[in-house]
Parts: structure tokens; sequence; C-alpha cells
């Protein structure tokens, strides 16, 4: 009675009694062990050995032959390019991802109202088909200095000059021993006060060939009673000849130039030079001495220097948002077509503006998109090096550093010591290891829901 009992219930709960040697799944623990070996083996072999030695190998010193301990941890923190890459980590960690998050957040708002909505997303997403190392190269060719080569320094260029007038002749100077003499600051006055009814030559050397190579043959200056008179010219004869101080016959004028006329330290009158290099001033200048502002002769501006100590570290993570902004914004993208656009509509009907229904609806529903996001591109740019490796120049290279690249340059560099470069190993692996942390537990209340 009581076996069939048993059997009875057994076939009553549908069969559902264990059988000996069988896991909960039903399936035998050897078979599943099987499966699972060449995976186990392959993750030990790629994660477990490699972290394991890491932390083995930073507890020695250079040779790894001395047991040191932790003085390799030690020397993280007492080394002036390793603070540097922990400093500049620090300032990737928060600066990259919440821009690149913020502007695919943007992205991802405006192009639903657009009507290529679709070709946009394609054009900002572009980017990630495109590997560290190219990118690096391209945007190490957009950061060049010179503007006819580097595009952020041509369009920067181009606007400062569109608010500021260029020098018209950079790099002029008076010949030595000539009436002008420099004045300070780059401007040059004449030595000798000027008279009314005489005609006052200026001639200046070392003028760039471009700045004068659609300019006119310079003409003297017919003195004029009541007035000061002159010419400005390139007192330069291609081929040699010619005489110093004196307008030969296929010298250049120097048109836009302005003259000034001081008197006790201050300016009585300005001209300006004619295209044929000639000037007049009024009875005023009477007994002034001519000078040739510092304007006139102002090397020509150059741009920034994005890749200089300064700067370089914004510019690289420019790069970085430009590759990864079409990460993020497709990610948001995503968790915003699942947004229920009746909630959206009723917060219109209830009276929100669109910055209202965006920052106390659209934010809101997206955070845990957005969490998704910031915390992935906080554990990419943990491990950054491409970009920092290629687009810094040596010059720059120690403002720029990060911990990767200090890992590298420390393991396999000129001055190798792999003992501070697993240090940096397993420090990098600790400063990830609580994002990790905070992912996976995140996923697991997901799954949970």
């Amino acid at each position: 009675m009581a076996s069939g009992g048993t059997a009875a219930a057994a076939q009553a709960s549908g069969g559902s009694a264990q059988k000996p040697g069988k896991s909960v799944t039903g399936t035998r623990p050897w078979i599943a062990g099987a499966f699972l070996l060449p995976a186990l083996l392959l993750l030990g072999a790629l994660v477990v050995y490699p972290i394991g030695y890491s932390v083995w190998r930073s507890l020695f010193d250079a040779p790894g032959s001395g047991f040191v301990g932790l003085d390799n941890y030690g020397e993280l923190f007492a080394d002036e390019r390793i603070r540097t890459a922990l400093k500049n980590n620090v300032i990737w960690v928060v600066v990259a991802p919440t821009v690149a998050t913020a502007l695919g957040l943007i992205f991802a708002v405006l192009t639903e109202r657009v009507r290529w909505g679709t070709a946009f997303k394609l054009i900002v997403f572009m980017p990630m088909a495109i590997s560290m190392l190219a990118a690096g190269i391209i945007f190490r060719l957009v950061y060049e200095q010179d503007p006819e080569r580097g595009v952020a320094n041509a369009v920067w260029v181009s606007v400062h000059d569109t608010f500021a007038e260029p020098a018209p002749y950079p790099g002029a100077n008076p010949r030595p021993n000539a009436d002008l003499k420099a004045s300070g600051g780059g401007s040059f006055t004449t030595k000798t006060t000027v008279r009314t009814g005489t005609a006052v030559g200026l001639p200046l050397v070392a003028v760039q060939p471009d700045d004068v190579r659609s300019a006119q043959r310079a003409k003297p200056a017919t003195p004029r009673p009541g007035q000061i008179t002159g010419t400005a010219w390139l007192d330069f004869t291609r081929g040699g000849g010619g005489t110093p101080d004196k307008i030969d016959e296929q010298e250049k004028a120097l048109a836009g130039l302005t003259v000034q006329a001081v008197k006790d330290g201050k300016v009585v009158a300005t001209a300006t030079t004619a295209a044929d290099g000639t000037y007049a001033l009024p009875a005023r200048a009477e007994g002034a001495h001519l000078r040739l502002p510092a304007a006139n002769f102002a090397e020509a501006y150059n741009g920034v220097d994005w890749l200089g100590p300064t700067l370089v570290t914004p510019a690289i993570i420019g790069s970085y948002v430009w590759m990864w902004a079409g990460f993020a914004m497709v990610l948001i993208a995503a968790g915003l077509a699942s947004v229920p656009r009746e909630l959206l509509e009723a917060a219109r009907v209830d009276g929100a503006n669109e910055w209202q229904v965006f920052r106390r609806v659209t934010v809101p529903l997206l955070a845990p998109v957005l969490v998704v996001v910031l915390v992935t591109l906080m554990i990419n740019v943990l491990k950054i090096f491409d970009l920092v490796y290629i687009i810094a120049p040596g010059a720059s290279q120690d403002e720029a550093n990060v911990l990767a690249l200090q890992l590298y340059q420390s393991s396999f560099g000129t001055d190798v010591n792999q003992g501070i470069g697993s240090a940096i190993a397993v420090f990098l692996l600790v400063l990830v290891s609580p994002v990790l942390i905070v992912n996976i537990r995140r996923l697991r209340k997901e799954r949970q829901r």
C-alpha cells in the first residue's frame, strides 16, 4: 500500500520525481561538465591565468628575479608620468562618457522629428565602422597645426580672419642702416622728423613673395605743398642690382600699409598706402616722426595648437566622442522607441512644454538605457589606448598619457619594467571591477522583474 501510494504520488506530480544521478535540469552532471569543459579551459587560459600571472609578476622587480612585494604599487603613485596618466584617466571617465551620452540623447530625440532621421542616424553612427587606429590617423591630420593641412585650424583661422584683419606684410622689416628703426612692439619709426612739401620714402625688405605677387610697380611720390607725401615699396630687385633706398624700375609697391605721424608720443595723423605705394599726410604732421605700426607686420594667425600640452587631452576626447556618440544614439533611440507615446501626449495635454516633457518624462523613462550606455562607455574609456598613442605627438605624449598607454610603455617601451607594467594592469582591473559589479547587479535586477 505504501509503495503503491508513493508511485501514485509520483504519477500525480507528473513524473517530476528526480531520478538518481541527474541534476535539476534532468542532465547527468558528467555530461554537463563535458560540454562546459572546453569553455572552462578557454576561460582559464585566456582570463584566469593572465590575471593570476599579472598579480604574481607585479610582486617582482624588473628582471623578475627579486621579490619586492607591494613596492611596484607604491611606485604607481610616486612616478610623475603615472600620476599624470591617472589624472588623465579621471578626466576621461568623467568627461568622455558624459558628453557622448548627452550627444547621443540629443541626437536620438531630435531625429524622431526629422524627416530624414534614418539617414542622419546612419551618418552619425558611421564612425563606429572605423577602427581606432584609422580614427587616430584621421584626427592627427584634422588637428595638424598648419591651416593648409589641418581641417580644425583651417576652420578656426577662417573664423578668426573674418573678425580680425590679417597683417598685410607679416615679417617685413626695413633695411639695416635705413632711416626706419625698430621702436618696440614690432613697429618701426623714422629717425628724423618730417616736413611738409617733402616726399619721404619707406623702403622695406623681407616681404613674402606671395604678398606682392600681384602688386603694382612702385611709383615715386610727388612733393606737395602743405602735405607730407611718400612711397612704401619693396626695396628689392630680382636677380640683384638696383640702388638701395631708391625706387628702381621693377620694384613693387606695398599697398595697404598704415602710416602714422607721431608727435610727443601721440598719433596726430594717419594714412594708408595706395595701390602704387604712395601716401599723403596733412600739414598737422609737420615735425612728427613717421611710424609703421606693428599691425602691418604681425605674423599670420596660425590657429590653435590643438596637440600642444594644454589641449591635447581635450582634443583626443573630442575624437573619441566623434566615434562613440553614434553608438550612444543608437542604443538610446532603441529605448526611446519603446517609450509609451501616451505618456508624452498626456504631459503635453496637461500643459507641459517640450523642454518639460523631455526633462520630466522622456529622460526618467530612458534612465535605465542611459545608465547602460554610460557604464559601457566608462569601461571603454578606462582601456583607451589607440587614440592617445596615435594622435598625441611625441612632445605632448607625457601630458596626454593614460594608464593603458603607460602600461604598454612600462612593459614594452624603452625603459622596460614588467613589474611596474603588471602592477598597472592589476590597478586597471581594480578600477574597472566596481563598474562591472554595478553593471552585473543591474542586469540581475532587470531579469528578476
